[in-house]
């Protein structure tokens, strides 16, 4: 699978809020490194985002390509259950195994646009749910 075919599924998948489509880009003991959520594995991490998303639209701006490593940068227009807008521009940072599969995915984006409508929608700061 080519870089641009991975972001394309990954990015279609999130933007669905597809999780089986999602996790199946992913090693499965792959970890998501997320500003707003912290360090999580990817099988957490993707059935909570969406869980707090009611609507998000994603449009792709850039993608850069290592050996294991891929770089995605995009806009994220999220909108939170409650209707509250949060979105913002991240990159994000894919890194691969042999097989192409996502070990690890460090989001970067400067959370002061959204923080304070995510900790007001979830309560304070993610929490895993008991």
């Amino acid at each position: 699978m080519t870089a641009r075919t991975l972001v394309s599924d990954y990015l279609d998948a999130l933007e669905r809020g597809d999780v089986p489509a999602v996790l199946a880009l992913f090693h499965p003991e792959a970890t998501v490194h997320s500003p707003l959520y912290g360090p999580v594995p990817a099988a957490e991490f993707y059935p909570r985002l969406l869980a707090d998303t009611s609507r998000s639209t994603l449009h792709l701006r850039g993608v850069t390509q290592g050996e294991r490593l891929i770089g995605v940068w995009f806009r994220f227009d999220w909108t939170l259950p409650s209707g509250a807008e949060a979105g913002f521009e991240c990159v994000d940072m894919l890194e691969l195994d042999d097989q192409g599969l996502i070990t690890a995915l460090r989001i970067f984006y400067d959370t002061s646009t959204n923080r304070m409508a995510f900790e007001r929608e979830t309560g304070g700061s993610w929490r895993p749910r008991e």
